[in-house]
């Protein structure tokens, strides 16, 4: 069985529910006391798709403006990225299209992308259709999901097809920059020591310059 590591970035505006997306994805839980990240976190999850062993280094950026500078260092060797919104914020969707294009100014080899549409537990007071985000993923050539950290729905089916596109970019794509080889994490991007087979997380800040572990 071939191994592939990718490494996924997780992008949005504050408040959408990066971090909770992530937790209730790698943990299993959903807490509202989840502070605002600082800086970045990372995560690491293990999981077998179509006779593949995947393990997805997933970075968790932070959506403060202040912090947004930063977040072109975690880009880099970025395999896929999770573009997640607050379905009932308009001005969350519209900040993607900010997201995108920083990711293709820093990405130079193919990425799986995914929309997220957020908190659909809130569908009721939603303002972004779901006939926009359906035509704005197809426009950039991403994957769409809407999803609820509260309710977890939706979320194990986005990880699931972000794996199974990045298994298609393997098998498709010689400039990927995936391989079927047990590497380490990247010696420029250093990580917190590996706590967990499942997953792993830094609550530390991650000074600028560290090309390093992230949340949000």
């Amino acid at each position: 069985m071939k191994s592939i590591e990718a490494k996924v970035v997780v992008l949005g505006s504050q408040g959408v529910g990066k971090t909770s997306v992530v937790i209730r994805y790698v943990g299993g839980m959903f807490s509202k006391a989840v502070s605002p990240t600082i800086g970045a976190s990372f995560f690491t999850y293990k999981m077998t798709v179509n006779n593949y062993r995947i393990k997805l280094q997933v970075w968790d950026t932070a959506g403060q403006e202040r912090f947004r500078s930063m977040a072109p260092m975690y880009y880099r060797k970025a395999n896929a990225a999770m573009l997640i919104y607050d379905m009932t914020s308009a001005d969350s969707f519209y900040d993607i299209k900010d997201w995108v294009s920083e990711l293709k100014k820093n990405v130079d080899t193919p990425i799986a992308m995914c929309l997220v549409g957020n908190k659909c537990d809130l569908a009721d007071n939603r303002e972004v259709t779901a006939g926009d985000a359906e035509e704005y993923a197809s426009n950039i050539g991403a994957l769409n999901h809407e999803t609820s950290a509260l309710k977890n729905t939706g979320i194990d089916e986005a990880f699931l097809q972000v794996a199974q596109q990045l298994i298609k970019l393997y098998e498709t794509s010689p400039n990927s920059g995936l391989h079927t080889v047990d590497t380490t994490i990247d010696q420029s991007s250093p990580a917190p020591t590996d706590t967990s087979d499942t997953f792993r997380l830094s609550s530390q800040p991650t000074p600028p310059g560290d090309d390093s572990s992230c949340p949000c």
